[in-house]
């Protein structure tokens, strides 16, 4: 009782637990993007190949698809903090193996599309490790704070990579990848210092295939977890899609890499603006406004980007398209984690990842056969056409017009 009482009454800003978690990822997340930046740069410059380039990418999203479901089972049967460690030395030991590939020029694709799938598998496990955590961390009442502060995070370390992973890859192209090995082994070393609260041993530990079907079968038996996966998943294809069409767009214009980097992290400006925005908004907006509302503003500026090849306009873009994110993650997220049980929440997130993660790997190999096939301009009108179907469909779908807010939420609530 003593602990709860005081998980309650810290605040955020000195909730120490939730801090360390917090800065880890700040910085395993700059690290993080620093690569994804930098990863189709060396593909590029290795082969000249699109194509490979988005191979290497969908290897990551690929590994997070096919161990997503299992690797949420598992978070729910053993320590989450313990699985977070692990992942978290499997990066470092990977990272170091690529950076002494470049740095004795013995990279290869093969090779890179193996730290990619480590680096994805990871992901696969800390990520619901993380999520299911977080209700622990802090009180009911400010997890919609701390939801919106770790979409502030993400976006600072999308922000602050990108621009570092284009910048740093000019220096060298082992660099961008040696910065993400050092922010992970932060991030360990931050993990180390966390404590958190003992959760109840399970008295019986089922087969864990019949673990998986009954995480699916909570999703599936919520409707409006079913639509919002349905949804993220169409627009993180296109989305995918058209972000690596638009990085060849730009490098056939002849944008520096450096300058594709700064282009690449207006996409965190957007979402760090919008992370500072989306308590408020989250408060104020409908549920159904707060979704709608992100795909309304992709499928209106996704097709400008035909207009241009300029690195600091197609970043205005970016920076755009993100604003709104933020809201409807916190929205969506937010409803999740209170409806579902705590042995469930690894399971959740396990799902909602196989579905980003499905999206994410199709999308990026969709994008390098496309700018292979037509044009660049070609490309960017067929994935923005892609997300104005999706968002005439969210428009249109009735129970997104009917989201559950607060009080629904509540009454829901087991």
């Amino acid at each position: 009782m003593t602990a709860e009482v005081e998980r309650v009454a810290v605040p955020l800003s000195r909730n120490r637990n939730y801090t360390l978690l917090w800065v880890g990822q700040a910085c395993a997340e700059v690290g993080f993007s620093a690569s994804m930046i930098a990863f189709p740069l060396l593909v590029l410059a290795l082969t000249g190949s699109a194509a490979a380039s988005g191979l290497v990418l969908a290897a990551d999203a690929v590994a997070q698809l096919v161990v997503g479901l299992p690797a949420g089972a598992l978070v729910d049967r053993w320590d989450r903090r313990r699985v977070m460690l692990a992942c978290e030395a499997a990066n470092v030991v990977a990272l170091g193996s690529l950076v002494v590939a470049i740095v004795t020029a013995k990279a290869t694709i093969p090779h890179m599309v193996a730290v990619a799938v480590v680096l994805g598998v990871c992901r696969a496990l800390f990520e619901p490790a993380e999520d299911a955590s977080l209700p622990s961390l802090v009180p009911d009442e400010q997890l919609a704070t701390a939801i919106s502060l770790n979409a502030a995070r993400s976006s600072i370390g999308q922000m602050a990579g990108n621009a570092l992973g284009g910048v740093l890859f000019a220096v060298g192209r082992w660099v961008p990848f040696l910065l993400d090995l050092v922010t992970h082994f932060i991030s360990l070393l931050a993990l180390v210092f966390l404590r958190m609260p003992r959760r109840a041993p399970k008295v019986e530990e089922s087969h864990l295939g019949r673990e998986i079907v009954e995480g699916m079968r909570w999703v599936l038996a919520h409707r409006e977890v079913r639509v919002t996966a349905v949804c993220a998943l169409a627009l993180n294809f296109f989305f995918s899609a058209y972000y690596l069409v638009v990085i060849v767009l730009a490098e056939r214009g002849g944008v520096s890499s450096a300058e594709i980097g700064v282009m690449a992290a207006m996409l965190g400006v957007g979402g760090i603006i919008g992370s500072l925005l989306a308590p408020y908004l989250h408060r104020v907006l409908t549920p159904y406004l707060s979704i709608a509302g992100v795909f309304w503003v992709l499928t209106a500026l996704a097709p400008l980007a035909v207009l241009t090849d300029r690195g600091l306009v197609l970043g205005a873009l970016f920076a755009g398209m993100a604003l709104l994110a933020p809201t409807a993650n916190t929205t969506i997220s937010t409803h999740q984690l209170l409806l579902t049980p705590d042995a469930l929440r690894g399971r959740l997130s396990g799902v909602m990842s196989v579905v980003v993660g499905g999206a994410a790997a199709l999308g990026p190999a969709l994008g390098g056969v496309l700018v292979e096939a037509v044009s660049p301009d070609t490309a960017v009108l067929v994935a923005a056409a892609g997300m104005a179907v999706v968002t005439l469909l969210v428009t249109i779908n009735p129970t997104l017009r009917r989201y559950p807010g607060k009080s629904e939420r509540e009454e829901a609530t087991p």
